[in-house]
């Protein structure tokens, strides 16, 4: 029995990756079919036998309640983007330059980008363990029971041996034709339709039911690894695609190697330009690597992206369509938006009906009026914009922006100097509440972490939470009565509620979602006024006291908290219990750093977000360039330009370890 069971296990899996990567099938489906209920029914009456590289364990696990957090062991990181030959050349010349070659004498690998979504996979000892979205590209969230049901990734590598570990980087998408089936049986089921393959592809991979992402063709290409202990050697970009393809996975398309010439370069756009509309799936432009590893890690990154690869972008796509009328939507600091309602056009793989408009400038730099026949295109293949008047309408209509709030009819205000109209509702607004409590709730503010933008939605949605002060009145009932929801995610909701009530003055003024205001002025506020009684009864001139706090800004604090509506909001917040530290308790510290500026440069091991709050805390102010008036730069492994900067200054420069001897302790 284990032997027939096991060569059942081998044999399908083979057919999977001959079906699903190789493209090439080579058994009837009837076999496929019949070996396949052999499997499941060795299973069903001997469970024992079961092993986690069965095919049919791509499907065997249950619907989750929430997404967990998972950290990546090497960082996912992301890559800046060049819109043209000039560019991209331009990048790997100045590449070239840091290694003091010649762009000619550079090997790079070109691969398609593949509009989908990022995910890292990883392997223990060969087999499948988990995978996570890139998140914010140190920490994601676990989809294993959605990749799990993508048969174009394999359970088991097929290298032999296996690597003891392996984290597989690359993109989930939807193929053209599934996205198309998709659909066709959305529109006859009269349910909602995605926009685009991409929008699919990211949609299953959040449903919380495995089976449902199970019945959408999903695909899986790699692109690269993260963390690897193994005993292969790479030296080159190349060598770890080949290798992943000999470890069972698919291969992308249209894969070069060339040098890095300008001709080179144009040739190989010229290719993938024309390669384009063939491709079974949607690409948004072209990934250039230098593909020598040893120089890739002597570049370095800076910030996310990393310094020895680009995406060269594919130009938007462009229609003309007619312009039926112009609504106006309210954002989350009441900030009008115009949107276009079109003639629908079809661009870019999907029919587009809206377009944004921006601001009430844009639409008189256009000239625009209803009525007319327009060029819109969809800016990096995605969000379509209006870029020009092509025929005037015989019947045209002024735009006209309006005077009160189309959600709450509170008074329309545009700030001297600014484009943006903006309703005056404030924390009273219906069409800013939702995402003033999705600002409100997020880690950077009230870190409310259970709190998510979906369930905000479904709360909001049912009348549970309309203003950030009922976020402290919800009950138990509120949540665990939801669709996918029960008393235990309801109640880590609330645990995490709770938590959020002891905070600090600065986060909490940061969290009110205040114009113009973010987590940095709110800090310099919150320290210059140290109470909050006293941020309340402050002048635009006392406001205008804080440090790089301008006049609109000053002026901004000063009409939210001269709301009583607002005002009232906060007191039912102070009423449920939120307490916070005051600028006299942040300030307390000894601040050996006060009236000093700090650069961070370079490769931290410790969280750049972690090194900036100790020099804040200090009393420092961290800059992001480098100037005569910097007081100190801390510089880390393959730190570059402001390093180079700060010697020329000679401004003080220190390494890492002696910033955490001189500072850590005392910032405790």
């Amino acid at each position: 029995m284990q032997k027939r069971y096991n060569d059942l296990v081998a044999s399908i899996n083979q057919w999977d990756y001959e079906y699903y990567v190789l493209d090439n099938p080579t058994v009837s489906d009837a076999q496929y079919d019949q070996s396949f209920r052999e499997l499941l029914a060795i299973e069903a009456g001997h469970p024992e036998l079961t092993s986690p590289e069965s095919p049919s364990q791509r499907v065997g696990a249950k619907p989750i309640n929430e997404f967990q957090k998972i950290g990546h062991s090497v960082k996912m990181l992301s890559l800046a983007n060049a819109f043209s030959l000039e560019e991209t050349y331009s990048f790997f010349e100045k590449a070239a330059k840091e290694l003091d070659r010649s762009p000619e004498s550079l090997t790079l690998f070109s691969e398609p980008k593949l509009d989908g979504l990022a995910i890292s996979i990883h392997y223990d000892h060969g087999l499948f363990s988990y995978a996570a979205t890139r998140g914010d590209g140190q920490v994601g969230e676990d989809v294993s029971h959605n990749i799990k049901t993508i048969k174009s990734v394999p359970l088991k590598l097929a290298s032999n041996p296996p690597p003891k570990k392996l984290d597989v980087r690359g993109e989930v998408f939807m193929p053209k034709a599934a996205f198309e089936k998709l659909n066709l049986v959305a529109q006859q089921n009269d349910s909602k339709r995605f926009v685009n393959p991409r929008n699919a592809a990211a949609g299953t991979i959040r449903q919380m039911n495995p089976k449902i992402a199970a019945e959408r063709d999903l695909q899986f290409i790699p692109y690269g690894i993260g963390e690897y202990e193994g005993d292969t050697e790479f030296k080159t970009h190349s060598q770890i695609i080949a290798y992943l393809a000999a470890s069972g996975f698919r291969k992308n398309l249209h894969c070069y190697e060339f040098s890095g010439s300008y001709d080179a370069f144009a040739k190989n756009y010229r290719i993938m330009e024309q390669a384009r509309a063939k491709l079974p799936m949607e690409i948004d432009g072209i990934v250039y690597k230098i593909n020598e590893l040893a120089l890739q890690t002597t570049l370095g990154f800076i910030a996310r992206s990393p310094l020895w690869a680009v995406a060269r972008k594919f130009p938007p796509q462009q229609v003309v369509t007619q312009l039926l009328a112009v609504d106006f939507q309210v954002g989350r600091t009441g900030v009008l938006t115009p949107v276009a309602r079109l003639a629908p056009v079809f661009v870019g793989g999907v029919t587009v009906s809206n377009a944004t408009l921006h601001n009430r400038d844009e639409i008189e730099r256009l000239g625009l009026c209803i009525g007319d026949d327009i060029e819109i295109h969809r800016a990096g293949d995605v969000i379509p914009k209006v870029v020009k008047v092509v025929t005037q309408g015989t019947d045209r209509k002024p735009i006209i922006m309006p005077g009160r709030c189309p959600v709450c009819d509170a008074a329309i205000e545009r700030a001297v100097g600014q484009a943006a109209f903006r309703c005056t509702g404030g924390l009273s607004c219906a069409a800013q509440a939702a995402e003033h409590i999705r600002h409100y709730a997020s880690r950077k503010f009230m870190n409310i972490t259970n709190l998510g933008s979906k369930l905000i939605e479904l709360l909001y949605s049912k009348g549970s939470i309309k203003s950030i002060a009922d976020i402290y009145t919800l009950k138990l009932c509120d949540i665990a009565d939801l669709e996918g929801h029960g008393e235990k995610s309801a109640q880590n909701v609330l645990d995490s509620i709770e938590a959020s009530k002891t905070t600090k003055l600065g986060t909490f003024i940061g969290a009110l979602g205040i114009p113009e205001v973010g987590e940095e002025g709110a800090k310099a506020i919150a320290r210059h006024f140290k109470n909050y009684p006293a941020i309340v009864a402050a002048s635009v001139d006392d406001i205008m006291q804080v440090p790089d706090i301008g006049p609109v800004m000053a002026k901004n604090v000063v009409d939210f908290f001269n709301d009583a509506k607002n005002r009232a909001v906060i007191a039912k917040i102070i009423a449920a219990g939120v307490t916070w530290q005051d600028g006299q308790g942040e300030a307390a510290q000894e601040k050996v750093l006060a009236g000093q500026t700090w650069v961070l440069t370079g490769t931290l091991s410790m969280p750049r977000n972690g090194a900036k709050a100790i020099l804040e805390r200090l009393g420092a102010k961290v800059a992001g360039s480098v100037s005569k008036k910097t007081s100190c730069v801390v510089a880390g492994q393959d730190a570059g330009s402001k390093l180079d900067k700060a010697e020329s200054l000679g401004v003080k420069i220190i390494d890492e370890a002696a910033f955490l001897r001189m500072f850590v302790d005392v910032a405790k």
